[in-house]
Order: structure tokens, then sequence, then C-alpha cells
């Protein structure tokens, strides 16, 4: 594992440098936490002056890869809940979580309550539309998922990874927890209802290894019926402007 003040100094330095108007900035992610290995990316929120906007920046430092989320201090309230919006709040846990890397004049402690108290209040519910849509996905895939022969392995296991995001959505909404992406899906599910969490993932994990759907479609059917059932005929959903979305 990489050392977190190793880490830290690392980060210090590539903000003097790249930013040295920054008006705060935190280190987040694995590398904050203590987990992050020789080749983990650096997770960095900067705080800039307004007349510099937001944004998002990758960049190599001293060899190693770096994350940059930049943030005007007068549009942190807007975007973090923008953020919050999403569900999974990418950049309010950076801030939340994170170690201070410098603050001059407060306004990364000031960031930093701000996501405290987000983190805290957790994602908004979901709609009655975004349940229904929720729910009509999920038994979609699920369909495909038992109907997929174990020979089509390729369509299988994308079948399978769709039926365990859209599971997931659903168990963390239903218990008012964060959801997360890539590595943070399995951390956040199991963070949210370890009992479905762990049948979800063994039932993945089986698919993955064994061809054998059975488990996964156990949990994701247990998953629909805890939420509502699942639904087919009679989902209606209306597009909005532009708005193309398929399963």
């Amino acid at each position: 594992m990489s050392d977190p003040e190793t880490a830290s100094a690392q980060a210090v330095r590539l903000v003097r440098e790249l930013y040295p108007e920054a008006l705060g900035a935190v280190l987040g992610g694995s590398a904050a936490q203590g987990r992050a290995t020789a080749s983990s990316d650096l997770d960095i929120g900067v705080l800039l002056p307004d007349s510099a906007g937001s944004g998002r920046r990758v960049v190599r430092h001293e060899g190693r890869q770096a994350e940059l989320f930049l943030n005007a201090v007068g549009d942190v309230p807007g975007f973090f809940a923008w953020d919050r919006a999403r569900r999974r709040a990418t950049v309010v846990f950076v801030y939340a979580q994170g170690v201070t890397l410098t603050d001059p004049s407060g306004h990364a402690a000031d960031t930093r309550r701000l996501a405290e108290e987000i983190v805290a209040l957790g994602p908004p519910p979901l709609t009655v539309d975004q349940w229904r849509h929720g729910r009509y996905v999920l038994t979609c895939y699920l369909d495909d998922l038992v109907d997929t022969p174990p020979t089509s392995r390729h369509e299988q296991l994308v079948v399978a990874d769709h039926v365990l995001r859209e599971a997931a959505e659903l168990v963390t909404a239903h218990r008012g927890a964060w959801t997360g992406i890539g590595k943070w899906l399995p951390r956040r599910l199991l963070a949210a209802d370890p009992g479905l969490g762990n049948a979800l993932l063994d039932g993945h994990l089986a698919v993955a290894e064994r061809a054998d759907p059975v488990p996964l479609a156990a949990a994701a059917t247990e998953v629909l019926e805890v939420v509502g059932g699942p639904l087919r005929e009679g989902y209606a959903h209306r597009w909005g402007a532009f708005e193309a979305r398929g399963s």
C-alpha cells in the first residue's frame, strides 16, 4: 500500500505547481484512506477563484497519474447539489472523507463541512417514475439472463453485468444509501444491504466462473419483490425533449 503521508506530500507539490492561485485543496479517494497501491491515481479536489471556472483534469505528475476535480468556490453549492442528485456524490465524498492539503482562507474547511452534511443527508429518494423505470429495466435484463443459453458466454456475461448494476441501483435506493460505479458498486452495495448485496455479488460470480445464472436470477428476483415486483406489460414512459433512452 502507498503511504498516505507520501501521497499527500506529492499532492501538495502538484497543487502548488499547477494551481498556485488555489484557495484550498483536498486529497481524497484511496490515497487519503491508506488503501492506495503504487499505481493508484491521486484524487484531488482543488478550489479556485470564481474567475477560473470549474472542470475536471487528468495529469501525470512525478510519474503518478492524478485526477483533479476543479471547482470555483462560488460554484460549489450548485455543483454539490448536482453531484448529490446523481446519487453517487463522487466529488462530495472526496471532500467529506479526504485530507486537507492546503487551506489558506478557510474555503476548504467550509467545503468539507458542506460535503459532510450532504453525505449525512444521503441521496435524494427516487421518484415514482424512476422506481417504475428501474423495476422495468431490471425485469428486462432478468428475463434476458434467464433466456440466454450458457453457450452464449459473451452475451451472458454482459447481461449479468447489467443485472448486477440495475439491481444495485434499486437496493441502494431502497435503503436510502449512496450508490456507486466501478469498484465502488460492490462497496456501496454491501454497505447498504449486506444480505442482498452478497447474494447479488456471489450470483454474478457464479455466472462468471460457472456460467450458472440461477443464483443471480434468484437474487435479482428477490430485489424486485422487495421494491414492488417485476414490471413488464403496463409500463409506460414519456420521453422528454431529445431523450432517447432504451432499456
